[in-house]
Order: structure tokens, then sequence, then C-alpha cells
């Protein structure tokens, strides 16, 4: 069996229960070395079997999941945040199955989740922004054109940009054109809940020249929008004059 873990955002106790069992129980780990923290590697047992996938083209995964399958061995293939987002498990899962090798996915906590932890918000505000975006600017990896920064912008609600932080300049311009306003607030959270993590606090006007100055330019968030500034409405879930189905409102 192979279980597709999410290893959570970094902090080596955010993995869930079952994630931990199921790195606990594996004869054979393979991890994404560049992204997850090492540290979760000490939960492997004795024998265990290790691969850094930082070093493997997808036929060698495949191939390691192959050989481990064949000998009755259950496989973790550890990924980092949670592997639903930008994770490339797809062509993983797909392999498995033309070769009817049984898997299973357990979710993590994503980083984009660590990143709202560490800066204390919440991305959702009434009558600021009900949405959010999940994207990345176009680099080596093609983006679909109707999913460009500039047409996305165009909803100016909050947006979390992965896989984005080398391209500062290009995200900025995007934006811009899209119709942000330049004093649109915006945080940038390197490598969220690691010990190591770092947070910048910016504009989009601004943005490609604090990342330079701060030295970020990999392993980090960027998170645009006015839930970041300190304007919003009330929640009328706990409202004292809104009724819901478990209390009545004082104006009812």
């Amino acid at each position: 069996m192979v279980y597709f873990v999410g290893a959570g955002p970094g902090a080596e106790d955010l993995i869930t229960i079952r994630g931990q069992r199921y790195l606990e129980n594996a004869d054979v780990i393979i991890y994404a070395g560049s992204l997850v923290n090492t540290a979760l590697l000490k939960s492997a047992k004795e024998g265990c079997k290790i691969y850094n996938s930082a070093y493997m083209t997808l036929e060698e995964v495949i191939a390691v999941m192959e050989e481990a399958e064949a000998k009755g061995l259950s496989t973790v293939r550890l990924h980092t945040g949670d592997p639903s987002i930008y994770g490339a498990i797809r062509e993983q899962m797909d392999e498995l199955r033309k070769r009817e090798i049984a898997f299973s996915v357990c979710p993590g906590v994503s980083s984009f989740c660590g990143a709202a932890a560490s800066l204390q918000i919440e991305y959702t505000l009434p009558d600021v922004s009900q949405s959010v975006i999940i994207s990345r600017a176009e680099g080596r990896t093609s983006v679909p054109e109707k999913e460009r920064l500039q047409k996305l912008a165009m909803h100016q609600s909050t947006m979390v940009l992965f896989l984005s932080s080398g391209l500062a300049k290009k995200v900025k311009e995007e934006l811009l054109a899209g119709g942000y306003p330049a004093d649109t607030p915006v945080a940038v959270v390197y490598k969220a809940t690691w010990e190591e993590e770092k947070t910048l606090y910016t504009t989009i006007e601004t943005l490609p020249e604090d990342m330079e100055t701060a030295g970020i330019d990999k392993t980090a968030l960027i998170i645009v929008g006015n839930v970041l500034g300190g304007e919003y409405q009330k929640s009328k879930l706990y409202d004292a004059s809104f009724t819901t189905g478990f209390r009545k409102g004082l104006s009812d």
C-alpha cells in the first residue's frame, strides 16, 4: 500500500495524527527533500528505507513504490503542506492505477493555513473579501491564459500566491494591470511555521524592492489583499441581533 501524506507546512508537530501513524509504520519513505522538514523522519522505524525525491525523477519514484509493493511493504510518499495543492500527486496516482497498486491520501495542513496563523489574520472578512484565490505567477510552469494573475486580480479578493517569490516584479506588474491599487497591502511569509520563518509587510508597489532587501526569493508565500488591513465588519453570526438556528436575536 502507498500512502500519500501531507507533512504540514514545516513545523514538526503540524503533521496530522494519522500522517504520523503512517510514518511510524512505513517500511519505505519517499520525501520531498527540498521542502519537507527532515525532523519528521525521526519517526521512521528502524530499518525503514528513506529516499529523497529531490534527486529522483517520476519514473524512479514509481519504481521504488513498485518494488516495495512487490515485497508487500508499506510506502509513505511524504509531501509538503497538503498534497492536493501543487503537490504533483496526480501523475503519481495515475501511474499507480496503471499498475493496480493500492494507495490512499492523508491530507495535511497547507502552508497557506500556516501563513495565516503566523500573520494572525483571517482570509475572509465581511465586506472586505469572501473569496480566497490560490494561484501562482507564470514561470517555467505555464499558467492557463484565463488564470493569469492580471485576470484573477480583477476580483480584488484575497490572493495567496505559491511558487512566485522569485517572480516578485512580474507579480507586481500583473496585479497592478489587473486593477489592484498600488497601495494594496501585501504580506510575504518565508518558510511559514519553520524555526527560520520570516515575515515581511509591504504593498504591491514596493513588493519587489522589499523582498530583495529582505533576501527572500524562494520558499515563501505572497498574500495580497485588504484583509491585511484593519477595517472590516463584524460577523453576523455572533451579532446579538442576529437569529440563528441555536438562539433568538434581540431584535426579533
